[in-house]
């Protein structure tokens, strides 16, 4: 660990495994939760295995050493070589840090897009400020620390790591626990090329967008962007995506090559400990050091065989094996030639394409949502176009009739363009990526070239990236208005009910929080999406910039139907931010200091 100013590394004491969920419900700054809940029976037993030698195996020491000094890693676990005797990793330092304030109001003006004002007399600019401003724009991080600090207890973890990369988030609410420490997707299903093509990054652009897998995240931090706000409601893609990170920070070529290339590495926890720690949050080593068998396990096929969507690259497996179509898709993805992939692929499609298969499986609203990470809201705007195309619509037939056959041409409608307008060999590193597991060292995403990794591992790379975990609408919320350029919300916005507000109320925020013509990159699953009209309606102006009839490509991934860039034009009238601020503070900033004079909650 490199953090200053001092460290400390504690031997295991043996008292993890006797802590109930409860005992760190309310706390902030452990560090994280991850395994940390042992239930009544393993902790009667651990308490009485151990009287046996007269040691109290109470929570109290690893509470007090977690109070008194600010945590930079922690972890629970177990040494299963001598039976499962459990014990936990902590590193800290001094909590009592005399820069924790500056660094607080340095790192919220950072989240938040608001100016910091430093150096020469800032702290007397800073109070004028404050006294002038009765409704300020803080993140939940600076909220959650400044509660902390009034109460003498240490800030939240992410504050003490050596990056701020991670913004400081509830781990233990509902909306992130609902994702049982799985993320959905192991690589992202977006197209960097074309976005590139219509956004035209440069070095001034301030971006939000959605972290997914991460890949698209690097892809941008190519171009050099101002900031780039990364955003994902689900923590454990956050997770790949600091892993990502770190490996950059801290890895050669060829480790991040057979970690994100190939999808395996032998000594990933040897990589973890000794290399990748220093560079991420707590949650994350937690989740990694618990998950290394992904990478390191001779009998699973690697990354990109887990998440969520794991089961669709499965299923394509084991048809595969069943059909004896190994040798037949492994000269796909071997093709030089698009006559030559246009030759082999009908062998291939009459299995992965048979009706009797995606009426059985791939139509069915579960294997749509847990393999494909399709919700219901979507599945549900591509079987309504598919009507309205085939004149179904009006009552002719009812959903529940064609919802089978609905799915699988969309399905034919994706794939068959793709093997014959892309070149799977040496191009399309998606299907290439579905079809092999891994990828090759002809067909990868930009950002495991060598190119790329000269330049992502440049110190200072990564200095712009924000990582939030929450809802858009929460980290928008909390953005200073008129501050981001780009928004890439990829196909989100399929996911609200067309009956319900969540539509107005997002496109209103990004209006507030968008520059004059500032755009809206999305995508979605209809070739004419219900909510372009509230986009419209709320000072945006809509373009489609892509749309996928039958029979067309328009990306290498095509598996979405129309593309959209909106545009900011009109400003709407402020929103109000009070139901997004759940402290209000009433603080005065000395010369001397920056304490709290006044919390109220």
């Amino acid at each position: 660990m490199v953090r200053p100013p001092s460290l400390l590394a504690t031997p295991p004491p043996n008292d993890c495994e006797v802590q109930s969920i409860v005992d760190v419900a309310a706390r902030n700054y452990t560090g994280g939760a991850f395994n940390r809940h042992v239930n009544w029976l393993g902790r009667v037993f651990w308490r009485a295995w151990f009287d046996v030698d007269r040691v109290g195996l109470e929570p109290a020491r690893r509470d007090y050493l977690e109070y008194r000094f600010g945590t930079i890693i922690s972890s629970s676990q177990r040494n299963y070589f001598l039976g499962g005797i459990p014990y936990y990793i902590f590193l800290g330092c001094p909590k009592e840090n005399p820069g924790n304030r500056e660094v607080l109001a340095r790192l919220d003006a950072a989240f938040t897009e608001s100016p910091y004002l430093s150096p020469a007399n800032h702290r007397r600019q800073l109070s004028k400020a404050v006294a002038q401003s009765g409704s300020e724009i803080r993140s939940k991080a600076y909220e959650a620390a400044i509660v902390n600090l009034s109460s003498n207890l240490p800030l939240p973890s992410t504050f003490y790591q050596h990056h701020y990369w991670r913004i400081w988030y509830d781990e233990l609410h509902p909306k992130h626990t609902q994702f049982n420490n799985e993320y959905i997707y192991a690589f992202t299903w977006e197209d960097p090329r074309v976005d590139h093509q219509l956004l035209s990054i440069n070095n001034e652009d301030v971006i939000l967008a959605i972290s997914s897998a991460g890949d698209n995240i690097l892809d941008y931090l190519q171009y050099s962007p101002r900031k780039i706000h990364a955003v994902d409601l689900n923590p454990n893609q956050n997770h790949l995506l600091e892993l990502k990170v770190a490996s950059f920070t801290a890895l050669s070529y060829l480790d991040v090559w057979k970690m994100f290339g190939e999808g395996k590495h032998p000594q990933f926890r040897e990589l973890l400990l000794s290399k990748l720690s220093p560079h991420l949050s707590s949650q994350a080593f937690q989740f990694w050091l618990d998950h290394s068998d992904i990478f390191t396990s001779t009998s699973g096929k690697g990354l990109y065989e887990t998440g969520g969507s794991r089961h669709a690259l499965k299923m394509v497996r084991y048809l595969s094996k069943i059909f004896g179509l190994d040798t037949e898709i492994k000269r796909l993805c071997e093709a030089q030639t698009l006559d030559e992939q246009r030759e082999i692929w009908p062998g291939i499609r009459k299995i992965l394409l048979s009706k009797a298969l995606h009426w059985a499986v791939v139509g069915t609203e579960w294997f749509a949502w847990k393999a494909a990470g399709v919700p219901p809201p979507q599945r549900n705007m591509i079987i309504t176009d598919f009507m309205v195309r085939h004149g179904l619509s009006g009552g002719v037939k009812k959903p529940s009739d064609v919802s089978g056959e609905a799915i699988w041409q969309y399905v034919v409608d994706t794939l068959d363009p793709v093997v014959n307008d892309t070149l799977l060999s040496n191009d399309n590193y998606f299907y290439f990526l579905c079809l092999q597991g891994k990828y090759s060292r002809r067909c990868h995403p930009s950002y495991l070239t060598p190119k790329a990794h000269v330049k992502l591992s440049t110190p200072g790379a990564f200095d712009g990236l924000r990582i939030h975990t929450d809802e858009i609408n929460e980290v928008i919320a909390r953005i200073t208005p008129g501050t981001l350029t780009i928004a890439v919300i990829m196909d989100s916005m399929d996911w609200f009910d067309p009956e319900g507000t969540a539509a107005a109320t997002q496109a209103r925020a990004f209006n507030h929080v968008l520059k004059m013509d500032g755009r809206i990159l999305l995508r979605s699953a209809s070739i004419q999406p219900w909510y372009i009209k509230t986009f419209e309606s709320h000072g945006f102006s809509a373009r489609r910039v892509g749309a996928r009839f039958p029979g067309c490509c328009i990306d290498r991934v095509n598996m979405y139907a129309s593309t959209w860039i909106v545009t900011k034009i009109t400003e709407l009238s402020p929103i109000s931010t009070e139901s997004s601020m759940p402290l209000t503070r009433e603080r005065t900033v000395s010369d001397s200091s920056s304490s709290v004079v006044d919390l109220q909650i």
